[in-house]
């Protein structure tokens, strides 16, 4: 998928080179299938957001049973007067909850995302930060951000730790609120009672989101002017001409508004951390509180599928201010790629596996537990061992930590380390952020159930996985496949950019570390 090209939201800048200078004005072609391409992705991705909501559902199963049989399923009874097609319509939207489209959206939920996305807008200003100025533009003169400090982490205070990154410390304000609500009322807390009652029409309500925000700041581009004073510019590869590549790519770099009682916001950096980044672990939570509610307990794949997902996204929140030299912030406009990437997939898609695991709560027992929290540990052993590394080497070459290792010196000014993690693969972090991701899919095992009345319990149902363990493999393994593809096709676009940009030394690098991402493999 186009719509989130980051380590996901790691906040990692890509290849071991000490520092990223302006990237000046170079033709750039057609990406993401070009015109045609970005056509079918900016009206097709909501689609797969709903698919993954209705056909992996709570009212008949994960994938809806029908979908199994569907010779079964486009054959009406003898008797009916339904066509076939709309046989399959009827028992489809029975099978998945259909609401009707005038249900996908309703005020509760737009007052709630509104909430959300203010809350956020409010501890962005009251919490303690520091201006850190970003990466050089292209054409001269820097921006600056609110946060403090580098990627390099001071674990001394927790005074700090709340000073060093305002979305870390929103964070920590969210969820002690969110922990607080859950030890006075359990699963019942309202948040939580909330996010499971309007879920879908939550979803929607950030879809349209999206859209307003990609058609707002495409519109709003082509006010800037060459040369002023506010250091707003185009992205270089966001203003082909094209109306339909250019709104999915994005026009301007960094856009920035300003908000009465609140102050300029720069959008994309604010976009890309939260809100979407903390409501990926907030809807994780509702989803376990639901599986607690359901059945009095909370299993083990829930818990593994909660921390490692969290750990994911705190780290990337620790270290906001990484994010200001990721392709991201440097190189990609604000377009529909982003708002769209930011806003509802990431929260929606990445929590599919808490959401399954809500209804069909598996146990694994401490053998798989053990398994899977290795697999994931050593992955973020290798993603955080690797960026540390580099953020060191980068702030201070000299340190004891990185001074023996050895590196190549470019034309152009950077070091390109050849030794350490960065001599085993030119995106050794890549490798690293694959593996925690299998910690995310595989606690749902060879996921599928089915749910039936129950006989002896009127009123409940049961959860059965007869006939269809593996089929939502799909659903619950999406993220693993997805990433993958993610992380290859970023890597494809860095090598690119840093060809262009080192030329023959980077020839040099790459015949001295000959691997991508896996060191003997790719």
């Amino acid at each position: 998928m186009a719509t989130q090209r980051r380590r996901e939201k790691t906040a990692e800048t890509e290849t071991a080179v000490e520092l990223i200078g302006a990237e000046k004005s170079e033709a750039h072609g057609y990406e993401f299938g070009g015109p045609i391409g970005t056509f079918i992705l900016t009206f097709g991705l909501p689609f797969v957001c709903y698919a993954f909501v209705f056909l992996c559902n709570d009212v008949s199963g994960c994938p809806a049973p029908s979908l199994l049989t569907p010779s079964k399923l486009f054959a009406p009874p003898a008797l009916s007067t339904r066509s076939p097609r709309q046989h399959a319509l009827d028992t489809l939207k029975r099978e998945t909850g259909w609401p009707g489209l005038g249900r996908l959206i309703n005020a509760e939920a737009v007052l709630g995302t509104l909430a959300w996305y203010g809350w956020s807008l409010l501890l962005h200003v009251l919490l303690p930060a520091q201006e850190v100025e970003g990466t050089e533009l292209a054409t001269g003169g820097r921006l600056k951000y609110r946060f403090n400090g580098t990627s390099r982490v001071s674990f001394q205070r927790l005074s700090a730790i709340l000073t060093y990154s305002k979305a870390f410390s929103s964070a920590l304000v969210t969820l002690g609120l969110c922990a607080a609500g859950t030890w006075v009322l359990g699963p019942n807390f309202q948040l939580w009672t909330f996010i499971n009652t309007h879920m879908v029409q939550l979803l929607t309500t950030n879809i349209l989101f999206a859209y307003l925000l990609a058609t707002y700041f495409y519109l709003r581009s082509f006010s800037v002017k060459r040369g002023n004073a506010t250091h707003r510019e185009l992205a270089a590869g966001g203003h082909t001409g094209n109306i339909m590549y250019d709104f999915f790519i994005g026009r301007e770099l960094n856009p920035r508004v300003i908000i009465p009682y609140v102050g300029e916001i720069d959008v994309k950096s604010f976009m890309e951390l939260r809100p979407g980044m903390l409501g990926w672990i907030v809807l994780n939570l509702a989803y376990m509180a639901k599986q607690y509610k359901s059945y009095g307990y909370i299993t083990d794949s829930m818990l593994i599928v909660n921390f490692t997902q969290a750990l994911y996204v705190l780290d990337a929140l620790y270290m906001e201010s990484a994010i200001l030299t990721t392709l991201d912030l440097t190189r990609d406009g604000f377009g529909f790629m982003l708002a769209f990437g930011d806003i509802p997939w990431l929260p929606f898609t990445y929590s599919l596996q808490a959401r399954y695991l809500a209804v069909h709560p598996v146990i694994l027992g401490p053998w798989y537990t053990l398994a899977i929290m290795a697999v994931g540990i050593a992955g973020y052993i290798i993603f955080r061992g690797s960026n540390n590394e580099k953020n060191v080497f980068r702030t201070n070459p000299d340190d004891p930590s990185v001074a023996h290792l050895e590196y190549i010196q470019t034309a152009s000014g950077s070091k390109l380390l050849t030794s350490g993690w960065w001599g085993r693969a030119r995106h050794i972090n890549y490798l690293g952020d694959w593996l925690l991701s299998w910690s995310y899919s595989l606690p749902t095992l060879l996921s599928g159930y089915r749910l039936t009345n129950s006989i002896l319990t009127p009123g409940s149902r049961l959860v059965t996985t007869d006939g269809m363990k593996g089929w939502a493999i799909p659903v619950t393994y999406f993220y693993l496949l997805y990433f993958a593809i993610l992380l290859v096709h970023r890597e494809r676009r860095d090598e690119e950019k840093c060809r262009r940009k080192y030329g023959r030394d980077w020839e040099k690098y790459v015949a001295k570390v000959p691997y991508r991402i896996i060191p003997g493999v790719y």
